[in-house]
Formats: C-alpha cells, structure tokens, sequence
C-alpha cells in the first residue's frame, strides 16, 4: 500500500506556512507601532486553515494564481489567498495609528508558541513514519 505523505502529515504544513504569515504580519504591526495614519492588520487563523484545507471545496473566493513568489497580490491578501482584516483599536491614537503594542507582542507571543507547538507535532509525526518505514 503506497504512502501518502500529504494525508500523513495532516494539516500541520499547513498550519505552519499561516503561522509564519501571521507572525509576519503581526511583527509588521510592531514594526509600525509609531507610524502616523498606520492601520494594524491580522486575520482569522481558524477562517484561514479552514480555507486552506478546504482545497477546490471551498466556497469562498479563489486565491489569485501567480507562477512567480515576487509577483504582488492584491491588496489585503497574502500568499494563499489569506484575507487581511483590520483591527478596531481599543484607544485610537490622535495621529491614527491603531497599533497597541501590547496586544501585538501578546498575540506574537502567543503566535510564537503555537507555531513552536505545531513544528514540535510535525517533527514527531515525521519521525513516527521514519520508525515505521525502518521498521523500529
């Protein structure tokens, strides 16, 4: 019986690519915190993976297909068709800036955590199927 490797692994590559999307995001609001008229972008981990591994089934919009990684997606989208929101500040500032830094390095360093979490799974899941194809 063949071995599929997408199935054997799941969901966590995943999991693993919106990971390091959102923690670059959320650094690009840190990076931002004291930038005039910046508005602070996230989006929904769970609608995310929800969309990525729905594949063709999905009902929400197809991702715009680029054969180049450099080529411009369009704007509040990421690679893999992941749709930026924007944050409602919870004090806005009078320069319009709606970082709060605070909840950024609070959701970085959760995010932080849980992609640490999903690569610690994936490495044993890999070295799971490495025991079961050397017979261990």
């Amino acid at each position: 019986m063949p071995l599929n490797i997408d199935s054997a692994l799941g969901i966590m590559p995943e999991a693993l690519r919106l990971r390091e999307q959102r923690s670059e995001v959320l650094a690009s609001n840190l990076a931002n915190a004291d930038t005039p008229n910046y508005k602070a972008r996230d989006f929904n981990f769970k609608a995310a993976l929800a969309q990525a591994t729905a594949g063709s089934s999905g009902s929400g919009p197809l991702p715009l297909l680029t054969d180049n990684p450099r080529q411009l997606q369009p704007a509040g989208t990421l690679a893999g068709g992941v749709h930026l929101q924007y944050r409602v500040p919870d004090q806005p500032s009078l320069d319009g800036n709606t970082v709060d830094g605070q909840q950024e390095k609070a959701s970085f360093a959760k995010n932080a955590v849980q992609y640490q979490a999903a690569l610690t799974f994936l490495s044993g899941r890999i070295k799971g199927l490495m025991g079961a194809i050397k017979g261990d």
